[in-house]
């Protein structure tokens, strides 16, 4: 989860994948607020071991994997911090429109982040900061929340 968070943002749910034999192989946070142009926004952040797809659906894209829709040829469109560590994100081609997709490898995982609408991916230049909530301590209480987002329902 980005940490802070950006101004006027609230946390807006979570939800992960996965079975009772191997446990959560992807977790996904949701975050919803003032767009950079106007307007709201919601960024829905995943971090998923290979193939499991999670990222994929809420990116709207064929496939469990970003990698044939990244060119990581070229230099990386954005960078966050994750887990202490500069993590670039490339632009991940044929999302739909109404979206803005990003992906990298974190620690071995896929991590996704997709912004509605496609403009507040403006978001993702900035340098995020995300914390591992498990690991944010009496911190925790001070997330402001909202109400669940209706996107992670839709996976």
């Amino acid at each position: 989860m980005p940490w802070p968070l950006p101004v006027g943002w609230l946390f807006t749910g979570v939800a992960s994948a996965g079975d009772d034999r191997s446990g959560g192989r992807a977790t996904a946070v949701a975050c919803t607020g003032p767009g950079p142009l106007g307007g709201m926004g919601e960024l829905i952040l995943v971090a998923e071991e290979l193939g499991v797809g999670l990222g994929a659906r809420y990116a709207g894209i064929d496939g469990p994997d970003p990698g044939p829709y990244m060119n990581v040829e070229k230099p990386a469109q954005a960078k966050v911090l994750a887990a202490g560590r500069p993590t670039p994100l490339w632009h991940v081609a044929k999302a739909p429109d109404d979206r803005a997709v990003f992906a990298g490898e974190a620690l071995g995982m896929w991590l996704w982040a997709v912004v509605w609408p496609e403009q507040s991916g403006l978001l993702m230049y900035d340098e995020l900061v995300l914390t591992d909530l498990r690991d944010a301590g009496a911190e925790v209480e001070l997330v402001p929340c909202g109400a669940l987002s209706p996107r992670l329902l839709e996976a």
